[in-house]
């Protein structure tokens, strides 16, 4: 069956967006400005003895195909990298002071499996950082909520993979670009944190490799990061619109800029150990404990750099 794209104009390009760049839409909390002068997402990855940030075999709700230790994985050094910005000092996650900051609200994850990858993620830091806090869970039509009672923070998983309508006409799968119907439920929260990718670019795999700076590499094998402050392949397409985009909506927005960042770790990626048989090959999504991580330690450094400038 065929996906036909309907509704097309400039301003859905927004949509298209690499998964590496995660859109925080603060709809009802304090809106998050630029982390004054402070860049972090320009830097790079360094060996630390202090991590993981948990143990993801302990959290309840990592997926089985982001458990790379478990399902036989043998190298532990990708677990110890720590992004370090160049010209300034991001605040380590504190998990008791971001579900303070949080408390009564609700933060949702809408997208792909990646969101989901790093919905799950968030919930294992603060899980394993309190590991006595109460929780409950449910799951209602394409959403997860998961509750910190203590503190009354949910963080929800929405699954939304293309976040625009697909609908089905004349025995089609038809994209309607301008149109969406589910997005009533992003305005009952407090943050959005938007991505899509994969389903906008792959065909028929989640293999996402030849892409680390010589032809036929893929993500197998590697167990350390690529060094130094810049990636040697090809920019993503599409970036410098997002920016653009973004930088004329009325709605305030604030880019996690985390392209280059996640792109230097390609031993960061499941490859086979997605699965127990050994028989995966997951270049896409990410191994928790992981990257992710740090997704979300940055997600809570602009907040607590904006609100200190």
């Amino acid at each position: 069956m065929a996906l036909l794209i309907r509704g097309y104009h400039k301003a859905s390009l927004l949509l298209v967006v690499s998964y590496y760049f995660l859109v925080l839409n603060h709809i009802c909390a304090e809106q998050i400005s630029s982390a004054g002068r402070c860049d972090l997402y320009q830097g790079s990855w360094v060996y630390d003895e202090s991590y993981p940030l948990y143990d993801s075999s302990k959290c309840p709700w990592v997926s089985e195909s982001f458990l790379c230790v478990p399902n036989g994985r043998p190298d532990k050094d990708y677990l110890k990298y720590r992004w370090s910005p160049s010209g300034c000092h991001a605040p380590r996650f504190d998990a008791l002071d971001f579900l303070r900051r949080y408390t009564g609200k609700k933060i949702m994850f809408v997208g792909d499996s990646i969101s989901n990858n790093q919905w799950q993620s968030l919930t294992c830091m603060i899980h394993a950082a309190i590991p006595n806090a109460k929780y409950s869970g449910h799951l209602e039509q394409n959403t997860v909520f998961i509750n910190f009672t203590d503190y009354n923070v949910s963080l929800l998983y929405n699954r939304n993979v293309y976040l625009v309508d697909l609908v089905a006409e004349n025995s089609e799968r038809v994209l309607k670009i301008d149109t969406i119907s589910t997005g009533d439920v992003w305005k009952e929260v407090d943050a959005v944190i938007f991505n899509t990718w994969h389903w906008w670019w792959l065909t028929g795999s989640l293999q996402g490799g030849n892409d680390w700076g010589s032809p036929g590499t893929n993500c197998a094998n590697h167990t350390a990061p690529i060094y130094g402050t810049v990636y040697p392949g090809s920019p993503i397409p599409g970036v410098a619109v997002v920016k653009q985009v973004l930088s004329r909506m009325s709605v305030h927005v604030n880019l996690l800029d985390i392209t280059t960042l996640s792109r230097l770790r390609i031993d960061g990626h499941p490859s086979r150990y997605a699965s127990k048989g050994g028989t995966a090959h997951d270049c896409g999504h990410w191994c928790l404990a992981g990257v992710p991580d740090t997704w979300n330690s940055l997600f809570y450094a602009s907040v607590v750099l904006s609100e200190s400038a």
